[in-house]
C-alpha cells in the first residue's frame, strides 16, 4: 500500500499485512462514522483529529491520512500503543480508495493449478469453445516444451484471419483437412468427380478427366511459362506414375503419358526403373502398422445417407498382398469406429497382374459388391480382374449399387 499510495509510514510495521476488516472512507459525521467502524478496519480519513481518535477507539488496524496532513504526537503515540499502522499520503480520499484496491499483491489472484491454457497447435474452434465457457480475459499459450510464449484473448479471435487454401486432388468435404469450414477456399484443382463441396463465392475450379492431378499442374506450369525445376519435375512425374500405375490404369490418358515423358526428361529419370523402385518401396509393409497401411491411401465417399471409406493398397505380387491382408482384415472394424463409417472397403491391388481383391465390412457391404460386380465372395474377399482404378472402376459402381439397395 505504501508503494501504491506513494505514502510514508508514520507508525507501525511496514511488513505487516492487512488481512481482516473492511475499507472505510470516514468522510461523514462523527456519529455515522462510529456506527460503521469495527475492529481491524482500514480507515481512510483527513485532518480531523476527532475522527482519527474515533478510529483508534474502535481498534482500526490501519489509518490512511490523506492530503499529506500532519498527525499529532498524541495520535501517533496512541496508535503505537494499539499497534495500529498510520500511513500518510499526498492523495485525496477518492484517489486513495481507488488505489487501495490496486495495491493487492498479484499472487493473491493467481492460480498455479488447473490453469486454462492453449498449445500452439490447438485449433481455433477448440480455443473458441473453451473461451466461451471461461470468464478470463486472456489465456496463456505454450510452445512444444510447455514454455510460455504469449497470450490470446477474445479480441484476437474476432480479428483472426481465415486460412487461405487451394484444394488439390480432391473436392469433397469428407476428404478435406480439418477445419475446412473456417477457411477461405481460393481454388480447386482436381481430376475426380465433382462432389458436394460448396463455396460462398465463385472460385477458380479446374477439373479435367485425366489420370493424375499432376498432369493438370504440369499444364499450368506450361501455360504460365514457369520453369519446372528438377525436384518438382521428379515429384510430378512420380505422382503420374503412381496414379496411373505406369499407364496401366484405365484412367490414364495420352495427356498423362506426354506430361510424364517431359517431366522424366527434366528430372533425368528412367520411368520404368523409377516405377519399379517406387512400387517396391510402397509395398514394403514390414515396418508399417496396420493403421499406416490402411490410411496411406484412404478416401471417404457418400451415397445418400451412407458414408463409406475406401483404402487402396498396391503391391508388385500376390504374395505380398496375401500377407498384408491378414494384418488389415481385423483393422477394418477400427476404421469404421474411428471414422464413423457405415461401410469400409479395402482394395488389394496387384499391379503387375492388373487385378484387385476387395475386402469389406459393414451392413450391406457384401451385397453392394455383389450387385456392382456380379461376383461371389471367396475367402473373405471379392476377386475383381482388370480392376485397378478406385476412381474410375470401383467408386462409380459402388455408389450406384449402394444408392439402389
Amino acid at each position: 500500500m505504501i508503494e501504491t499510495l506513494n505514502g510514508t509510514i508514520l507508525v507501525g510495521n511496514e511488513h505487516g499485512r492487512y488481512i481482516r476488516g473492511k475499507v472505510i472512507v470516514a468522510a461523514d459525521s462523527l456519529p455515522m462514522a462510529e456506527e460503521s467502524m469495527e475492529k481491524d478496519d482500514l480507515v481512510i480519513l483527513g485532518d480531523r483529529e476527532s475522527m482519527q481518535k474515533c478510529a483508534l477507539k474502535h481498534n482500526a488496524s490501519c489509518l490512511i491520512i490523506c492530503g499529506g496532513t500532519q498527525v499529532s504526537k498524541q495520535i501517533l503515540s496512541e496508535a503505537q500503543d494499539k499497534e495500529c499502522v498510520i500511513i500518510s499520503t499526498p492523495y485525496d480520499p477518492f484517489t486513495v480508495s481507488r488505489l487501495i484496491m490496486q495495491s493487492m499483491p498479484i499472487k493473491q489472484f493467481m492460480r498455479t493449478k488447473n490453469l486454462k491454457k492453449f498449445d500452439i497447435e490447438d485449433y481455433v474452434d477448440d480455443v473458441r469453445e473453451v473461451m466461451s465457457k471461461a470468464r478470463h480475459r486472456d489465456f496463456p499459450i505454450l510452445d512444444h516444451d510447455g514454455c510460455y510464449i504469449g497470450m490470446i484473448s477474445r479480441r484476437n479471435l474476432l480479428n483472426m484471419q481465415k486460412k487461405r487454401i487451394v484444394l488439390v486432388d480432391h473436392n469433397e468435404r469428407q476428404q478435406a483437412v480439418h477445419g475446412i469450414d473456417n477457411a477461405d477456399i481460393l481454388g480447386i484443382i482436381d481430376h475426380h468427380k465433382i462432389g458436394s463441396l460448396e463455396t460462398p463465392v465463385p472460385v477458380m475450379f479446374r477439373n479435367q478427366p485425366v489420370g493424375c492431378t499432376s498432369t493438370i499442374i504440369y499444364q499450368m506450369y506450361m501455360e504460365k511459362g514457369v520453369k519446372i525445376t528438377k525436384p518438382i519435375a521428379g515429384l510430378l512425374c512420380s505422382a503420374i506414375i503412381s496414379d496411373t500405375l505406369l499407364f496401366r490404369s484405365p484412367t490414364c490418358t495420352e495427356l498423362d503419358k506426354q506430361a510424364a515423358e517431359k517431366l522424366a526428361e527434366i528430372a533425368g529419370i528412367d520411368m520404368e526403373r523409377h516405377a519399379n523402385e517406387m512400387f517396391r518401396a510402397g509395398s514394403n509393409f514390414q515396418s508399417k502398422s496396420a493403421e499406416e497401411i490402411c490410411y496411406q491411401d484412404f478416401k471417404t465417399f457418400t451415397a445418400g445417407e451412407i458414408l463409406f471409406g475406401v483404402s487402396q493398397i498396391s503391391a508388385m505380387s500376390r504374395e505380398e498382398l496375401d500377407e498384408v491382408k491378414e494384418r488389415v482384415l481385423p483393422y477394418q472394424a477400427t476404421i469404421m469406429e474411428e471414422r464413423k463409417l457405415n461401410m469400409v472397403f479395402i482394395m488389394l491391388t496387384d499391379i503387375l497382374n492388373e487385378s484387385t481383391e476387395l475386402i469389406c465390412l459393414g451392413k450391406g457391404a457384401d451385397e453392394a459388391v455383389e450387385k456392382a460386380f456380379y461376383k461371389q465372395k471367396i475367402n473373405d474377399g471379392f476377386r475383381l480382374r482388370g480392376v485397378v482404378s478406385r476412381k474410375k472402376q470401383l467408386i462409380p459402381e459402388l455408389l450406384d449399387a449402394i444408392a439402389n439397395q
